[in-house]
């Protein structure tokens, strides 16, 4: 038989570990520097740590892997543009060129 390892325990504790320092931190730097410079209320430590979860949820996402969103290769599209023809490149910059002079009519619009 084999021994499990013992190694694998620790995890959840450092995991918690970590989410208790980052909201820590996320509760020192608000109370310290956006209290003076926006003059926001201080927030308790459990009102940083619901924060960070809210701010992992919107910008980020829980899936194993690295940050970015895009697996293996880039985007999507970067595939596809990569392996057009030079007829389909000749006629994805006609077009391109075409949306770019037609959204700019007015010039006068970006002259604010």
């Amino acid at each position: 038989m084999k021994k499990k390892s013992k190694k694998f325990y620790f995890v959840p504790f450092i995991i918690i570990a970590v989410i208790a320092l980052l909201s820590a931190i996320v509760m020192l730097l608000w109370n310290n520097v956006l209290a003076e410079v926006v003059n926001v209320k201080q927030i308790s430590y459990w009102q940083a740590a619901g924060l960070l979860i809210l701010s992992k949820i919107l910008f980020t996402s829980f899936r194993p892997g690295p940050p970015g969103g895009f697996r293996r290769g880039g985007p999507p599209w970067r595939n596809k543009l990569m392996n057009l023809s030079d007829e389909e490149r000749d006629q994805f910059r006609k077009e391109w060129e075409q949306r770019k002079s037609a959204g700019h009519d007015d010039d006068s619009a970006t002259n604010v």
